[in-house]
């Protein structure tokens, strides 16, 4: 099995849609709970084991995020993707404030869907096998230390100052991927405005320059989501 049988838990109040999804994702190896509304999915949270959920954010009764809340209390490490109609900027911070690790807008590609789960399994990884944090780095010939906020590249060193090391961190955290910007603000600078993006991408460029030497090692701006730090044979140790 592709995904070995992860076990998903949805929660969509369009029965068609759902069912589709559903359908999608479990010819994919996956197993999925689908549950039409908040208060039935809360249920099923409660009772059964979810590797991952997949919230629709406008449901009857009890909507996407108050089950977000609901569900991290009972496991605040279980990773979630929000699904929505609507593309306001508000739904996606709070999305994030409470733990979201995704955010899609409806219509979505499917294939994009299964990506993003792939992505964060992986990411959710080392917890989800107990294993220790992951505290170094192999960025393409870098070599990246995250407590000690070193650096390493063919014998040269560089500190980092405490921002750069925490941005670093969040970007090899989604290596390959895109990190969505408001994570990244949130999390880091924790307040989302046109002087903190501003002040992010004055970081973005400052470890640009950090890694400039391997031609293999690029951050990408990708226009109105965040930035994705592309490495060959990049790995985590």
């Amino acid at each position: 099995m592709a995904e070995n049988g992860l076990n998903i838990l949805l929660a969509e109040d369009d029965p068609n849609f759902g069912i589709v999804l559903k359908d999608y994702l479990e010819l994919h190896d996956y197993q999925v709970t689908l549950c039409p509304d908040g208060m039935q999915a809360i249920s099923a949270f409660s009772k059964g084991k979810f590797d991952l959920c997949i919230l629709d954010v406008m449901m009857p009764g009890k909507d996407g995020f108050t089950l977000a809340r609901e569900i991290k209390k009972l496991n605040a490490d279980m990773p979630l993707i929000f699904l929505t109609a609507k593309s306001m900027k508000e739904d996606m911070l709070e999305g994030f404030r409470i733990g979201a690790d995704d955010y899609i807008t409806k219509p979505f590609d499917s294939e994009v869907l299964l990506y993003k789960i792939k992505a964060i399994m992986h990411r959710k990884g080392a917890s989800a096998t107990d294993k220790p944090e992951v505290t170094e780095y192999h960025i393409g010939q870098y070599k990246f230390q995250y407590k000690l906020r070193l650096l390493h590249y063919h014998g040269e060193i560089s500190k980092l100052s405490p921002k750069e090391t925490e941005l670093l961190r969040l970007l090899c955290q989604h290596l390959n991927d895109v990190m969505p910007r408001e994570e990244a603000l949130l999390r880091i600078w924790h307040e989302d405005s046109y002087f903190t993006a501003r002040s992010m991408d004055v970081y973005i460029a400052k470890l640009r320059k950090y890694l400039r030497d391997d031609p293999s090692v690029e951050i990408i701006n990708i226009h109105g989501q965040g930035y994705r730090l592309c490495a060959q044979n990049g790995v985590t140790l």
